[in-house]
């Protein structure tokens, strides 16, 4: 938030003061894409757009193992673990989740996949990857710590949505930060 606040000092008088001009947030440990709104209206506008699942989302996510088949979607409720609250399970009587999903690249043991949150549950696409039997690698909630990488392996690749002020579609894409470069890379040999 500070360095927002640097960036972007109007943030500072929005309503919202826990965390000012946030619309899109990410996991501790996934990287990529956020959407940060500069005013109250674009906020609003922005926050609609969401809730009306009128945003693209892609991420990438190195899986262990290969998904069958390799294009699907899985939908299946999420809500508190029944033993662990600190953590998401898919639980009869959950939220309603969808997550897409489709192979980019079989790697040996690993497969990266393309994965899009249809809808926004918390710790949706971990969860839903895990519970088909494909963990997102180094992810230690869901799955396990990993040799590949330090840190899970998703990362926010793609966001699509309308420009508040104008309406036209804009998208945005983030490239793989260095550590998700490398261990793909050690990946390919």
């Amino acid at each position: 938030m500070n360095a927002l606040l640097t960036l972007a000092p109007e943030l500072a008088r929005s309503r919202d003061k826990i965390r000012p001009g946030i619309v899109h947030r990410l996991d501790k440990d996934t990287s990529g894409l956020l959407v940060v709104a500069r005013s109250d209206r674009a906020h609003e506008d922005l926050t609609r757009q969401l809730k009306e699942r009128r945003v693209g989302k892609t991420y990438l996510a190195l899986v262990r193992g290969l998904p069958e088949p390799p294009q699907g979607v899985i939908e299946a409720p999420i809500g508190r673990h029944p033993k662990n609250r600190k953590k998401m399970a898919v639980v009869a009587g959950g939220r309603d989740a969808e997550t897409k999903y489709k192979l980019r690249e079989a790697l040996g043991e690993y497969a990266l996949l393309e994965v899009q949150p249809v809808t926004g549950r918390t710790h949706q696409i971990r969860v839903h990857l895990a519970a088909i039997g494909h963990p997102v690698v180094g992810d230690s909630v869901y799955g396990k710590r990993s040799d590949v990488v330090g840190r899970q392996f998703l990362h926010a690749w793609r966001l699509a949505f309308e420009l508040p002020a104008s309406g036209r579609l804009a998208e945005f894409e983030s490239p793989l930060p260095p550590d998700l470069g490398e261990a793909l890379a050690a990946l390919r040999g």
